[in-house]
């Protein structure tokens, strides 16, 4: 220490005398002399506890009476000895100032009304602020306010530039898509005083050396706006930012890609403002003059700000717009208009659409573009099942052509992916075991306007979901429909016969009220591709002139009341999707063999018996590969099973009545495709699982949820141990279960495999109901990383521990425990303490009817 106080005296003198000719300390003197300081600061509470630690020995040093205390003290004099040897080494300094510079930085305009971005400005500062932080991305669709916050973010490094308070340089650069080094580097040097003709001269790379040379011995926050892809800061001559130079580096992006690529892992997310935010902006936008001269107009106002669905942008632009409209007709235009075709709206075209279209111009394919062109045939505001939305495309040949449908739906996953990073799509959430997506407002009306061709051939995209009608829509011209979306209405009868040469897609699901289609509609439908009449539960027939539907591929009837298939189905050559899903009064699918290109079939909630015949026709199938089924026959069960085939393409089966004499033990063989199971008022006593099957290599790798319910037969569960991406658990009123997990059966099963069988890794949910003898889900605590819901009800009396400790869950989302009685949750027994105070605050009660 009296070395390195001696290194740091004469370094002090050299700074001392380099300030008083004007100069200005580097940074790095700075960090220098702040870790010497606290290092001082450390050896003297150490030094302070010399004597104590000395008396602490005995017999001259050859033992202690604490071992373990003297090791402590000695480990850390060996610390802050090679500590103090680092600090002293790197105390020699060639330069230790350079001329004094004014800070540099320039205050930014902003828009005079700014709401709604307190909150994300307070936690992007502070995040940036964060010693960890060197590069942060701002990230959101277009027009939500991502430059506004940087803009107040370079405003506030700016006032620090004013103060001196550590920041020298803030650099401000507006990049877009044309991504271009050198004028990035020319930008940059304007501002840090490289400029001139001679200078614009040099090479890329000498350019780079320049800046590079300049802000190393800076202080810098560079901000880099409206990036499209990775921005190569080495390139440009931008130093690395590190906890040492203090430097910060922040961009803003609509994909979530670019982060990546950036190499920020953790970004901001910039999102719409809610409801009450946006209704103050869009009001200061109006001017309250016009609010207020008329009673009616405050009303209609927020529904023409609702239309906006909190985007900035819309928001802002269309304020402007109505602020001067003062009577009620103008502002039932508005929404009359903003209700059909946005694009119609005046400024909406010209201001909005196509800022946003700049995220669709930069997707990567013209695959890519379709899909997302297509996700504005769904309702406004309606969740959009990922599954459902890809099995569309596939019928629709966005997706390239794969061996496998399992190939198919990753590309599909994929396409997805790039929509939701490109903030075109936004993650939707899950429900019962489904994840969607949903597109905001604003971005349908662009998909709706791009697939107008930007708004000169209005009629290719007829989009009606939701609005009430009770027939079809005046069309002006049938011949040029593509595609049709009649969602969600309460059309009561389809007749007539319309030109339609071009029609590709025609969704006509959730037309409650829906009686009748009549066979003229569907003559004129050539190139008719996917047509989805699900949900449409008063429908009770279709025409035979449904065989006139020559390229059709993708059909659903689910959920509706149709009790017999027309003959001429069996014609549709190119069906490749048929979901017949919940349709409980149809009596037979007979002749469905000669569907000969079916790839997904459907079958499960049927009221139908699987008969020997067809399973005969569905083995016929060539091509199928996807089967949903329901069993409720111990012989339709065993031949189910026996075909190798059909057991390859089971996605979802229920197993349902089947008593204990027809089947007491359940042997299920691997089955690689099997998503969900039902198993319901069985007499079953026992599950078990081919012996040919082992865990390195379970037989149910993507099956994520299981039902079990009134089988009183079953004392455990122990099978699901081959089924490690389990995330939704049910079991119900099953009253001989005693153990989820059995150990004495899981032992036999783990033999040699004990490192891969934790189960439940990816469980979510689990849900007990009425088990009155479950006293154990496993033996002793999981980590449960996934895990968010336990559900504990009626009858569970004996479930006196969960399988939890203090550490379980610490890589999920909280856990929150719901059970439904009160005493239940008075006799559980924690592992310790720990587990009790970390978990029993997160018990809820909560009664369920089932």
């Amino acid at each position: 220490m009296e070395d390195l106080n001696a290194v740091r005296a004469d370094l002090l003198h050299k700074v001392q005398r380099a300030e008083e000719g004007g100069l200005q300390r580097l940074h790095q003197i700075k960090v220098w002399l702040k870790r010497v300081e606290t290092m001082e600061s450390q050896y003297n509470e150490l030094d302070g506890t010399r004597t104590v630690e000395l008396q602490r020995l005995c017999f001259y040093g050859a033992s202690s009476n604490n071992l373990r205390l003297s090791y402590r003290y000695g480990k850390k004099v060996f610390l802050m000895l090679n500590t103090v040897e680092d600090l002293k080494s790197k105390g020699i300094f060639e330069e230790v100032a350079h001329p004094a510079t004014r800070a540099v930085g320039e205050e930014r305009p902003l828009q005079p009304t700014i709401v709604g971005q307190e909150t994300i400005l307070e936690k992007a500062w502070n995040h940036l602020m964060d010693d960890g932080t060197k590069i942060m991305g701002l990230y959101g669709m277009g027009g939500v306010g991502k430059t506004t916050l940087l803009t107040q973010i370079n405003n506030k490094f700016v006032d620090l530039c004013d103060k001196n308070d550590g920041v020298e340089i803030v650099l401000w650069v507006v990049v877009s898509g044309d991504l271009q080094i050198h004028k990035i580097q020319e930008e940059i040097g304007k501002r840090i005083g490289y400029k001139g003709v001679e200078w614009n001269r040099n090479t890329r790379n000498q350019k780079a050396v320049d800046i590079l040379n300049l802000l190393s011995k800076k202080r810098f926050v560079l901000l880099l706006d409206d990036i499209w892809r990775k921005v190569d800061l080495t390139e440009i001559g931008i130093p690395n930012p590190t906890s040492e130079n203090g430097c910060k580096i922040v961009f803003t992006t609509r994909s979530q890609e670019v982060c990546a690529s950036m190499g920020v892992h953790d970004p901001v997310e910039v999102r719409c403002l809610g409801t009450n935010d946006a209704w103050d902006l869009f009001k200061k936008k109006v001017g309250n003059f016009t609010l207020e001269s008329h009673p009616d107009i405050p009303k209609l106002a927020r529904k023409v700000a609702g239309a906006c669905r909190g985007l900035p942008l819309a928001l802002n632009v269309i304020g402007e717009t109505m602020a001067c409209k003062k009577t009620t007709q103008e502002w039932n235009h508005a929404v009359d208009v903003l209700k059909t075709y946005a694009a119609d709206f005046s400024d909406v075209k010209e201001k909005i659409l196509p800022i946003l279209k700049y995220s669709y111009d930069n997707l990567e394919s013209d695959c890519v573009k379709s899909c997302f062109q297509y996700c504005s045939l769904f309702s406004e505001d309606t969740p959009i099942d990922k599954d459902r939305l890809i099995d569309y495309w596939i019928c629709e040949g966005f997706i390239d052509e794969y061996e496998s449908k399992k190939e198919a739906v990753n590309q599909g996953y994929a396409i997805l992916g790039t929509l939701v990073r490109a903030s075109l799509l936004l993650e939707g959430g899950k429900y019962n075991n489904k994840s969607f997506v949903k597109m905001h407002d604003v971005v349908r009306e662009m998909a709706l306007w791009i697939s107008s061709d930007l708004g000169k051939h209005k009629g290719n995209y007829i989009v009606r979901a939701g609005v009430g009608l009770n027939e079809l829509p005046k069309v002006k011209d049938w011949k040029v429909v593509k595609r049709m979306s009649l969602v969600n209405n309460r059309i009561e009868e389809i007749h007539g016969s319309h030109e339609c040469p071009k029609l590709k897609t025609l969704f006509l699901q959730d037309n409650r009220h829906l009686v009748s289609i009549s066979g003229e509609f569907f003559r004129s439908m050539p190139r008719l591709v996917v047509l989805d009449l699900s949900w449409n539960v008063n429908l009770s027939g279709l025409p035979e002139q449904i065989s006139e539907l020559v390229s059709l591929r993708y059909l659903d009837l689910s959920e509706s009341n149709i009790w017999r298939l027309p003959v001429g189905l069996q014609k549709l050559k190119k069906l490749m999707h048929l979901n017949l899903e919940s349709m409980l009064n149809l009596e037979s699918v007979s002749g469905i063999s000669n569907l000969s290109s079916l790839k997904t079939l459907r079958l499960q909630n049927f009221r139908m018996w699987l008969t020997t015949s067809l399973l005969e026709e569905l083995e016929r199938l060539e091509h199928l590969e996807v089967l949903t089924i329901e069993i409720t026959s111990s012989s339709a069960l065993k031949q189910l099973l026996c075909s190798h085939k059909l057991v390859r393409c089971i996605q979802k089966v229920a197993i349902k009545y089947l008593d204990e004499e027809s089947v007491e033990i359940l042997t299920l063989p691997a089955i690689s495709n099997l998503h969900e199971v039902y198993i319901g008022g069985c007499g079953i006593r026992e599950i078990l699982i081919e012996r040919n099957t082992s865990l390195t290599s379970p037989c149910f790798p993507y099956l994520s949820k299981v039902l079990i319910t009134g089988c009183d037969g079953l004392k455990d569960l122990t099978w699901l141990l081959f089924a490690p991406n389990l995330t939704h658990l049910n079991v119900w009123s099953s009253s001989q279960v005693e153990e989820i997990i059995s150990k004495e059966k899981a032992s036999m099963i783990l033999i040699g495999n004990e490192a891969d069988a934790v189960p439940f890794r990816k469980l979510e949910y689990i849900h007990l109901w009425d088990l009155p003898e479950l006293k154990s889900i496993y033996w002793s605590a999981l980590p449960f990383p996934c895990l968010n819901q336990i559900n504990v009800q009626n009858n569970c009396q004996k479930l006196r521990k969960l399988p939890l400790d203090s550490q379980s869950c610490n890589a999920g989302e909280e856990l929150v425990i719901e059970y439904g009685d009160e005493e239940w949750k008075e006799k559980v027994e924690w592992e310790d303490e720990a587990t009790r105070v970390r978990f029993l605050p997160s018990c809820k009660l909560v009664l369920y009817n089932l």
